[in-house]
């Protein structure tokens, strides 16, 4: 008898990625003669190979057409679509299989952004996603976020510099779009607060900002790594550190994955949207005093009042404190 074949559709991004991890596991151990399989982009593909609940990745690189055609040979039983976009509806239209599909709640976001009126469910989107299998009888198994670091990625403990090695914590200064991560001269106000040693992580579209944090706070350890460390090695960092601060970016959910407590700073987006670290201690330093917050279910590359109050008005006392007197609610 063939092997029931399921297909998970999710093309971007890392953290939305990271957030399907539950999905993929819970199919595999509850489902476990199936076989899973997950599409996705080439450049995201790196947080699939080392999972071992994912038998088969789908890397979409040339036409739809084309990766319909490669996706077809392996004659699915099933489709869960994460994603929820015209690409994949399309997919599942061609596959012609059961689908299953995740809701958005798209018009909720937009009544939030548009009149700050929160309609959305006190669900988080890990549940969200966990739903769209329900009528399958999967459930979820409460173990969190999965990531899994290949070891050929691991840091050794004596790659990082002597006063690294008692402990040190991991900032995640950057950020998809400017509005949801702090400016430089708020980096640095974080750092400050900070009495261990400090591991700046990023892209190498970070660099330079953080070669202007280290400057700023000579004297003070702190190491940027950004754009000379690929994702898994950062995720390596993470995984030794203390703790975490991090944007509402990929990165704060791969913190979670790793089980760290967080300290997740929030810009012109909301937890409220659903997506705040999973299952792990954080705390969320945001701004509630302002009227214009959420701007946006995503971000924008400067804010559109041209005051950037949601960002410039926080402040960061005490976080060492705070990090370590709360619980996450799941």
């Amino acid at each position: 008898m063939p092997q029931t074949k399921f297909l998970i559709l999710r093309f971007s991004s890392i953290g939305d990625i990271v957030l399907t991890t539950p999905v993929i596991r819970c199919i595999k151990q509850q489902y476990p003669d199936a076989q899973v399989h997950f599409a996705t982009k080439k450049s995201y593909q790196s947080l699939l190979n080392n999972n071992p609940y994912v038998d088969k990745t789908h890397v979409l690189e040339s036409s739809l057409s084309t990766f319909v055609d490669e996706l077809k040979a392996e004659q699915f039983d099933y489709v869960i679509d994460l994603h929820n976009n015209l690409r994949t509806r399309i997919i599942k239209f061609r596959l012609g299989v059961k689908s299953f599909s995740f809701d958005k709640l798209n018009f909720r976001k937009w009544v939030l952004v548009k009149f700050k009126k929160n309609l959305m469910p006190n669900i988080h989107i890990v549940d969200r996603y966990l739903a769209t299998t329900a009528t399958l009888g999967i459930k979820n198994d409460n173990k969190g976020l999965d990531y899994f670091i290949p070891e050929k990625d691991q840091l050794p403990t004596d790659w990082l510099p002597e006063e690294y090695r008692k402990g040190f914590v991991v900032y995640a200064i950057g950020g998809q779009h400017a509005t949801k991560k702090l400016p430089v001269r708020k980096i640095i106000e974080v750092c400050q607060e900070v009495s261990h040693p400090i591991i700046l992580i990023g892209g190498p579209e970070d660099k330079t900002e953080a070669e202007q944090v280290v400057e700023a706070l000579k004297g003070k350890a702190v190491l940027n790594t950004c754009g000379n460390c690929n994702l898994n090695q950062s995720a390596s960092l993470i995984q030794q550190s203390l703790w975490v601060i991090s944007h509402d970016t990929g990165m704060m959910h791969v913190a979670a994955a790793l089980k760290k407590n967080v300290v997740s700073i929030w810009g012109n987006t909301v937890p409220e949207f659903g997506m705040y670290p999973y299952q792990t201690p954080f705390i969320a330093i945001e701004n509630k005093e302002i009227g214009c917050r959420p701007c946006s279910k995503i971000g924008f590359e400067k804010c559109p009042l041209g005051h950037f109050k949601c960002v410039n008005d926080l402040g960061f006392s005490d976080l060492e404190k705070k990090i370590f007197k709360t619980n996450y609610t799941s």
